[in-house]
């Protein structure tokens, strides 16, 4: 029986076969494309591009500017603290003078300006904030820069022992009246040594004043004759005269500063606004008067009428003498005394063609004596309706008559004559 090998019988394993590759085409070379006008960047260049930008670091600016001021603000600290506490390092001796019912504003303003503190507005807070604002004093004290706060008030809190005087000079004082108070108060040796002063003849220098610097060089008798302010003085004793007349004429310049505004608006100088005043001041010195007496005085020397073409004054006060009740400038007045010319005919005819309101066009040469704020105040601003009405004439009632000081006010010479009349002169 044939054996079939393919019929069911177990068949050796057969050797295994290799798996076929694959073959791939091969990939085609990349084209080069040529460009022209864009070319790439080099890799540096790539390199910087796709590097990070550096910020500039506002934060640590803001930082160190904050630092710096309160770096700032800690160095003004300490000095103020040094300031208040005192530096040690104490400055040479310096006289500061307090004037009777300086604020304490003007006592830190005058240690500032003497260079005893550098901080004004800072002794002014410590002085108030400590409570001993109300223990400051007047007088003169003797300090030093570089002194604490503590020790400066203290000082100042001293009362001062130097003797003082009330010199009281009444409005419409003459120079010379003046400087006869301040004699016949033991403060001065003589007339003389007082107005060489207040005019400057003895070398003194005013020319921290203004009106001082515009005092016109006129030929006018005296200089100060009209500057040296009316008012109650508490003075010391033991000063100078220097000291006396300065201290007349900070007033003056203190209380005139109210009037610098009018002046400029109007045109006017201060010279010319003494002059008339002082006039005023010997004419009237009335509050009630003085602005009418003023417009009088203005019409004369501005009018358009004929009568008063050569716009004269035409005041007794430094020309015609006629009564003993007339206070004349030139003829029975301290001034006339001082100048020899109380007899009749001793004035100058060069005096009389300076100060003569019945020959001089306009005002005369210098003031006659020292006006009053009201009177200044008056002649710079005169009484309108005065004006608009045209007055021109004044005359004041006779003391032995029927309307004794009464002042009566005229348009016309016939007006004028009758009120002269009436008032007890004719």
């Amino acid at each position: 029986m044939k054996i079939n090998r393919n019929s069911g019988a177990e068949q050796p394993n057969p050797l295994p076969q290799q798996p076929t590759p694959v073959r791939r085409a091969p990939k085609a070379a990349p084209t080069r494309q040529e460009t022209y006008d864009d070319p790439e960047p080099d890799d540096e260049e790539n390199a910087e591009e796709e590097r990070p930008r550096r910020r500039f670091p506002f934060g640590c600016l803001i930082v160190l500017l904050m630092l710096a001021l309160v770096a700032f603000g800690g160095y003004k600290v300490y000095q103020f603290y040094g300031e208040v506490d005192g530096s040690g390092n104490l400055g040479k001796e310096q006289t500061v003078s307090i004037q009777k019912g300086a604020s304490l504003t003007d006592v830190s303003a005058a240690l500032k300006e003497d260079g005893i503190i550098e901080y004004d507005w800072l002794f002014k807070l410590y002085a108030r904030y400590s409570g001993n604002a109300g223990a400051l004093q007047y007088g003169k004290f003797t300090l030093r820069s570089g002194m604490s706060y503590n020790d400066i008030i203290t000082t100042l809190s001293e009362v001062q022992r130097r003797k003082t005087v009330d010199i009281t000079i009444p409005e419409g004082t003459t120079a010379v009246g003046v400087a006869k108070i301040f004699v016949n108060a033991g403060l001065v040796p003589d007339v003389d040594t007082f107005l060489n002063c207040a005019n400057g003849t003895d070398g003194s220098d005013f020319s921290q004043y203004d009106f001082w610097n515009n005092i016109p060089d006129n030929g006018r008798l005296m200089k100060c004759e009209g500057y040296l302010y009316p008012d109650t003085y508490n003075v010391f004793a033991d000063e100078d005269v220097y000291y006396y007349v300065d201290t007349l004429y900070a007033e003056f310049a203190d209380k005139t500063s109210q009037l610098a505004t009018e002046l400029a608006d109007k045109g006017v100088t201060l010279d010319d606004v003494v002059i008339l005043a002082s006039f005023i001041q010997e004419e009237a010195g009335i509050a009630a008067e003085d602005a009418k007496v003023s417009a009088c005085f203005h019409n004369r020397m501005e009018s358009t009428d004929p009568q008063w073409s050569s716009h004269r004054l035409e005041s007794n006060a430094s020309s015609h003498f006629m009564y003993d009740t007339e206070n004349n400038y030139l003829w029975n007045s301290p001034t006339a005394e001082y100048y020899g010319w109380p007899a009749a005919g001793a004035i100058p005819e060069d005096v009389l063609n300076k100060y003569d309101t019945y020959r001089v066009s306009g005002l005369p040469a210098g003031p006659l004596s020292n006006p009053g704020f009201d009177c200044l105040n008056a002649a710079l601003n005169p009484d309108q309706q005065f004006i608009d009405e045209g007055y021109y004439f004044f005359v004041t009632g006779n003391p032995s008559g029927d309307y004794p000081g009464q002042f009566f006010y005229a348009r016309t010479d016939a007006e004028h004559e009758a009120n002269c009349v009436k008032a007890g002169w004719r």
